[in-house]
């Protein structure tokens, strides 16, 4: 039973370094990988020209952010130095900053002097898989550069988080590291947070589809709700399918999220998310 009416949910708004972005409607997020081993789209687009004109399709497309990251984090993926992620990274922010003048890029990273360089280059929202846990002056340097701040949950790191993800129970769980993180995080001075469950990151199957189920449960934390499932093994297994042809089942966990208070789609196919909240926004429930 679908529990969250998105036509009287709550409105809320994220400052990105003096844009303010509505989320009085669901707003899609483009996902624009620089790493040659990304699960779905890796290699793709370590051509600024390429990645120019992909960014260029999302854009007319409908999509609201950019999220551009240069660290695979998908399970098992390698570790690279610092060095390596900024020069995927800071060269395309500076130029899409510069082609398309009201782009809001985020930075998808961990690292908290990716963070600060991607900032400095045109970037207004960081990105953080692991909330400020992996490295510990993330919390402190994002505050510091006043951009609003996306806290994902994860268990464990890239190369052990699906081996044998455990929990008491994941729904709670995850509410539970969420107040707990959402207090430091207010603390330490970012006004602007975005809390993403972090589906396929230490979950398996039965996790993740009990966190999209109670994903309206989140609400309590009120921030904003970002849901990540595109393509991703969580859909793919369900259907006996490879990500590439996970676009069908990925757009029907998007209608699910949204219907349950998501107010941020990340995915890899823009304009199918678009349509699915576009068409939520006209189901009267």
């Amino acid at each position: 039973m679908i529990a969250h009416n998105p036509l009287t949910s709550k409105y809320f708004s994220i400052n990105c370094k003096g844009k303010l972005l509505s989320l009085k409607t669901p707003v899609v997020m483009g996902i624009l990988n620089t790493t040659p081993d990304s699960f779905f789209d890796g290699g793709k687009y370590n051509s600024i020209d390429f990645a120019l004109k992909q960014t260029e399709k999302m854009l007319n497309e409908g999509a609201s952010i950019i999220d551009i990251g240069g660290y695979s984090s998908r399970p098992g993926a390698d570790n690279i130095e610092a060095q390596e992620e900024l020069d995927r990274v800071i060269p395309l922010i500076e130029k899409i900053n510069k082609t398309f003048k009201e782009v809001i890029i985020s930075i998808d990273t961990f690292r908290a002097k990716v963070a600060l360089e991607a900032v400095n280059a045109g970037a207004s929202i960081v990105n953080d898989i692991s909330a400020g846990d992996d490295d510990p002056d993330m919390v402190a340097t994002v505050a510091t550069l006043g951009v609003s701040y996306i806290a994902m949950h994860k268990q464990g790191n890239s190369k052990t988080m699906q081996l044998n993800p455990t929990y008491n129970g994941v729904t709670t769980d995850v509410l539970d590291y969420f107040i707990k993180k959402i207090q430091l995080l207010r603390q330490a001075g970012i006004k602007d947070v975005i809390i993403d469950p972090g589906f396929g990151f230490g979950k398996n199957r039965q996790h993740n589809y009990s966190l999209l189920k109670n994903l309206a449960a989140f609400k309590m934390l009120d921030c904003p709700i970002l849901a990540g499932m595109s393509r991703k093994r969580m859909i793919n297994e369900v259907l006996n399918i490879s990500s590439i042809d996970a676009l069908n089942g990925t757009t029907v966990v998007n209608t699910i999220a949204l219907l349950n208070g998501a107010n941020i789609l990340r995915v890899h196919d823009v304009k199918e998310a678009v349509e699915a909240v576009k068409i939520v926004m006209n189901v009267e429930l």
